[in-house]
């Protein structure tokens, strides 16, 4: 069940209202992914799935609440759902650490991925954190070896596996459940290697420069798909997801119907390498032409 009840009635703030125009900002997006009322993690679970059990603990050290793992069905398909939830009311945001996991997190996230392998489930991943948790505790459990496990675990499960930034993609922290088959964001999501305040405060060293920093970042979906990063941009309604729920809910749903469709006649062999070359491709943005390759001869 989600942390709090959505509402489409919001607190009255200076973020753009209308999430559907086509000359939003990068900025503008970033606002929409961070609106208060925007739908986390558990809202679409509690929307798209049946019968979701969840699973606790790394076996390890502790549960992280700030990433939410179950098994469960979705339109009559047993799958697993492995999200990054945060809270809504200041209560619920302390106990889910504002959905910034900690190694435990990313290490119940693969225990649960061996999981879904060892029952052959798909695994769909929600992305929504500003990022990793970087405090001190974290570090000591090593927050850094739990991501880079993550990736390195993720590139060869033998399942298919569907992620989705549904709002906040915050750097090495989202990326560490985004190794999927297929990648994709709602419409307003953004996903980057750092936040715009913290881009300008090392570029321009004023943190106040976050908007020329979004722009810069190219971490809006549009900007991300032309890159190839990410494979489909799931619309939402018009004023953004938190104006419609069940709306942007549905949206979802077909989009995840659609990918796990795509991939279910793939062995699990074609699945790795289709994965791996997936990923292999990214950061080819340019190519030698036949003057530049004989000046360096």
């Amino acid at each position: 069940m989600p942390d709090e009840p959505q509402s489409s009635a919001g607190a009255k703030d200076d973020r753009p209202a209308d999430g559907g125009a086509a000359e939003l900002s990068a900025w503008d997006r970033v606002q929409l992914a961070r609106h208060p009322e925007r739908p986390h993690s558990l809202d679409y679970v509690e929307r798209l799935f049946d019968r979701f059990h969840e699973i606790h603990g790394d076996r390890n050290f502790g549960d992280d609440p700030a990433i939410v793992c179950g098994f469960c069905f979705f339109q009559g398909r047993p799958v697993m759902v492995i999200a990054q939830q945060k809270g809504r009311q200041t209560k619920q945001k302390l106990h889910r650490n504002f959905g910034m996991p900690k190694p435990e997190g990313y290490r119940k996230a693969l225990r649960a991925m061996k999981l879904a392998e060892k029952f052959g489930r798909p695994i769909l991943t929600f992305l929504d954190t500003p990022g990793a948790y970087p405090g001190m505790d974290a570090e000591e459990r090593g927050q850094a070896e739990a991501i880079a496990r993550n990736l390195y675990e993720m590139a060869r499960i033998a399942t298919p596996i569907v992620a989705t930034c549904i709002g906040e993609g915050g750097s090495g922290g989202a990326l560490a459940l985004g190794v999927g088959n297929r990648v994709l964001m709602m419409e307003n999501a953004v996903y980057s290697v750092i936040s715009p305040e913290s881009c300008a405060a090392i570029v321009w060293r004023d943190s106040g420069k976050a908007e020329l920093a979004a722009n810069a970042l190219k971490l809006t979906a549009d900007d991300l798909t032309k890159l190839g990063l990410v494979d489909e941009i799931v619309p939402e309604p018009a004023g953004g997801a938190h104006a419609d729920c069940a709306a942007a809910a549905r949206n979802l749903a077909a989009a995840l119907a659609q990918n796990l469709n795509g991939l279910q006649g793939l062995s699990a062999e074609q699945l790795v390498e289709d994965r791996y070359a997936k990923f292999r491709a990214m950061g080819g943005f340019f190519e030698e032409t036949e003057g530049d390759a004989g000046a360096g001869a």
